[in-house]
């Protein structure tokens, strides 16, 4: 394996470390006897087909390293894989590919040796913030200054870093200086003219199993503990304050955050934003410093610490006394409509309990389809989410209302007793709409001939009804409590 290799990134200095926060255990490392050993030659070969099998048992030990790996992850069959169905009208160009594990053990490989410029950069920046080389800080931090001070500075940055970063480098090592073996006195300076005396710089993926791959796959180790650690803390802090698991805690933080809000859009103008992103930036870069570090920790512990749990009870007793919430559950108002049919005997039979009143002019009537119901009024349940207020049913009195409310044609209502609604069995009435009304008497025409009973009056008349009645019985139901699960 290479030691080095000068045309990749990687990071070849300290690892990447790795956050361990208060509560959380890092992983555990697998000893050596825990992986399976894999077989290797143990003579050297040589010759044109000594090198072709070593490079067939390379590739062969590339494949079983990654499939070892991803066999820890994904421990299923290729047949247990779930797969999604391909999507239509995708954009051009764009291939979604599902899950498979050759493609997901090339990927890997493909990845792993080209991530090194992710850990040499994040490095960079660790090493810069922590003081490795003050001169590199103190530097960090005045053009950082010249920034906040002068923000249209900002835009040059991107142009400066390509410069002096990319373009500066890439010259120097394509006409570089010139070894003299020369005195003092005839010793030249550094001359960027004639011909390029070197190659040019080009960037390569690292050689697959490498010293410089096994760099990189620690470093991307170590990434994922970070992040799975970020996460952990992250949801564990700011989860259980936001979800409304405590109603009063998220109520006090949706007003202050509210409060803020307010404040923000009216004094946002006015405040020193680059006084304050100027402290703020070097609080934070001091605050790397390894002195002020062991400063800081040790001013936590003495009067920090000690006043956490005083300032916690405070914010809890404030929330209990300030904010007030109504815990009474929400309450609607349920329905459901009875209906009878008449049978070939003249007489009304029950026939179930359904959510539609089964008008004439309903949708179901109009295509012939029965109406949809329970034939017990214990078998009614509640909507999801609810539970009843109630112990009983209630018969709706105001019949009037829910059948001028719903436009309902073609009925007949009847406003004492039982305060059932009947079909109309005479089709001119059905054309009406709105509640049947008895016909006014003609003028001048003397006695009116004898009406039918008006259905006003609650009285069983001779005249023929429709098929079916129906009468809506109302309930409460309330909210229903969902206990906390959550562990």
């Amino acid at each position: 394996m290479e030691d080095f290799s000068p045309d990749v990134f990687v990071n070849r200095d300290d690892p990447i470390p790795t956050i361990v926060l208060d509560g959380s255990t890092p992983p555990r490392p697998r000893t050596p006897s825990e992986h399976s050993d894999s077989e290797t030659p143990s003579n050297r070969r040589k010759g044109l087909r000594g090198r072709f099998s070593a490079f067939k048992e390379k590739a062969r030990f590339q494949d079983q390293l990654v499939e070892k790996l991803l066999a820890q992850v994904v421990p299923l069959d290729d047949a247990q894989i779930p797969q999604d169905e391909p999507q239509k009208g995708g954009s051009p160009g764009v291939v979604r590919p599902n899950f498979n594990l050759t493609t997901m053990s090339n990927n890997f490989r493909r990845f792993n040796a080209r991530i090194g410029v992710v850990f040499v950069f994040q490095a960079r920046v660790i090493r810069l913030l922590s003081w490795k080389r003050p001169t590199h800080t103190l530097s960090f931090l005045a053009i950082y200054t010249f920034v906040c001070l002068d923000p249209y500075l900002l835009p040059l940055l991107p142009l400066t870093i390509l410069l002096i970063g990319v373009l500066v480098p890439s010259f120097v090592a394509r006409h570089p200086a010139v070894e003299f073996s020369l005195t003092s006195e005839q010793a030249i300076g550094y001359s960027p003219h004639g011909p390029p005396l070197a190659p040019a710089i080009t960037v390569k993926p690292v050689k697959e199993l490498s010293r410089d791959f096994f760099r990189n796959m620690r470093d991307l180790q170590n990434s994922m503990e970070d992040f799975s650690q970020l996460h952990d803390g992250i949801i564990k802090l700011v989860v259980p304050r936001t979800n409304f698991s405590d109603d009063a805690l998220s109520s006090a933080l949706f007003v202050a955050l509210f409060a803020a809000c307010l404040f923000m859009s009216i004094a946002a103008n006015v405040l020193p934003w680059r006084l304050i992103f100027l402290t703020l930036g070097w609080a934070v870069t001091c605050m790397g410093h390894p002195a002020i570090q062991r400063r800081l920790q040790t001013a936590h512990e003495k009067h920090i610490h000690p006043q956490e749990e005083k300032a916690r009870g405070w914010v809890e007793k404030w929330v209990e006394r300030d904010v007030i919430l109504d815990n009474a559950p929400e309450t609607r108002e349920v329905e459901i409509f009875e209906l009878q049919r008449l049978s070939s005997a003249a007489e009304w039979e029950p026939w179930l309990f359904s959510a539609s009143p089964y008008d004439p002019l309903s949708a179901g009537r109009l295509v012939g389809a029965r109406p949809v119901g329970t034939r017990f009024f214990e078998d009614v349940l509640p909507p999801q989410g609810w539970e009843w207020s109630e112990k009983k049913w209630a018969l709706d009195l105001w019949s009037r209302e829910w059948v001028e409310e719903r436009i309902i044609t073609g009925v007949e209502v009847e406003t004492e007793g039982e305060r059932w609604v009947y079909d109309i069995y005479d089709e001119q009435a059905a054309d009406k709409v709105g509640v049947a009304e008895p016909p006014a008497p003609a003028k001048g025409k003397g006695k009116a001939p004898p009406l039918k009973p008006s259905w006003e009056e609650g009285e069983d008349g001779d005249g023929r009804r429709g098929e079916w009645r129906r009468r809506r019985w109302v309930r409460l139901v309330k909210r229903k409590n969902i206990p906390d699960t959550a562990t």
